[in-house]
């Protein structure tokens, strides 16, 4: 008798195994086509899996159910659009949804881009429109939850490569970006903005000057002594690429009459820092605008090599300029 129940229940064993074996690794379509399935936020692992006999691609829910608490993949799931073949084995979708590879884009911020570009690369992966992006960064809501006390979003978006998930909210993705450039303006760097007597818009507004005109890393805090010396002095800032901001790339070519453009964040006819930041300062630029070197310069001028010529007196910043234009004529004439 015993021996009859365990051979029943042996072959019980067998046969469970054999139909989970089919039910796990037979396909439950025979056309291969790609297709995309979500998992709404907040889903739980049986959701999940009726969404998935509803798109037949599984067809017992209950095995798919087993294997999910038999390897805890039922306890936590990751909501988001999963990529997916049709002809794919129920397992093989498993093991994409324990592993959580939903479709995700890549956002590549750089250092020194401004709202322009960071829209354009919202706008090259479909996660949004340029206008989409541009309507929000100047949200006055968007702002007052982040705590923002700048006209816009601009600079406080730090440049990194981002992976964000189809189907996240625009709000949600500009918010990490937010949430990032607040880890790296870190506490430490609050406190010293706070003994040099800055507010956290001033110093953003500050290093995305810096950003803008330092090519070597070495003249960043030199750079930012440039500008601190001049704000005490009540002298105008003259940094060219506020000239330009908001109304043409900064890719461009500024000319003598961009200098001139009668626009809030021109540093040559405004006095103090712009109303807010100008691109996306890197940490290095952050850095320098609260910790400047101890240099007396209140000018520069290129080398047209990546390094400037620094000057305390308005008659060798004249000097230099010109020996700039010699050698650039020079370079020029062959």
């Amino acid at each position: 008798m015993k021996k009859s129940l365990f051979f029943i229940f042996l072959a019980t064993c067998v046969l469970f195994l054999m139909y989970a074996g089919f039910e796990l690794f037979v396909p439950v379509q025979s056309v291969g086509k790609n297709t995309e399935i979500q998992i709404p936020k907040g889903a739980t692992f049986r959701q999940a899996a009726d969404i998935l006999v509803k798109e037949k691609l599984i067809r017992d829910k209950k095995i798919f159910m087993l294997l999910g608490r038999l390897t805890g993949a039922d306890r936590k799931i990751r909501a988001g659009f999963y990529s997916v073949w049709t002809s794919m084995s129920p397992f093989a979708i498993f093991k994409i949804i324990q592993k959580g590879k939903i479709i995700e884009f890549e956002v590549k911020i750089l250092e020194g881009d401004s709202l322009r570009e960071i829209s354009e690369a919202f706008a090259k992966t479909g996660l949004a429109t340029q206008d989409e992006v541009m309507n929000l960064a100047y949200d006055k809501d968007f702002l007052s939850l982040h705590d923002i006390a700048s006209p816009s979003v601009e600079g406080y978006i730090y440049p990194d490569t981002y992976l964000i998930a189809k189907g996240v909210n625009l709000e949600d993705a500009l918010g990490l970006m937010i949430d990032r450039m607040r880890e790296k303006f870190d506490d430490k760097l609050r406190a010293r903005a706070g003994e040099i007597g800055m507010t956290e818009a001033e110093v953003l507004s500050l290093a995305s000057i810096i950003e803008k005109e330092a090519v070597v890393d070495s003249e960043r805090p030199v750079i930012a002594a440039v500008y601190h010396n001049r704000l005490k002095k009540n002298m105008l800032l003259q940094a060219d690429p506020t000239s330009i901001y908001g109304v043409k790339s900064s890719k461009e070519k500024i000319m003598k009459t961009d200098l001139q453009r009668q626009i809030p964040y021109n540093t040559y006819v405004n006095k103090g820092l712009p109303p807010g930041p100008i691109a996306s300062p890197s940490l290095k630029s952050i850095v320098a605008a609260v910790n400047p070197a101890k240099v007396s310069y209140l000018y520069f001028v290129s080398n047209n090599d990546g390094t400037h010529v620094f000057s305390d007196t308005l008659v060798q910043h004249t000097e230099a300029v010109k020996a700039y234009r010699d050698k650039k004529r020079m370079k020029e004439e062959g």
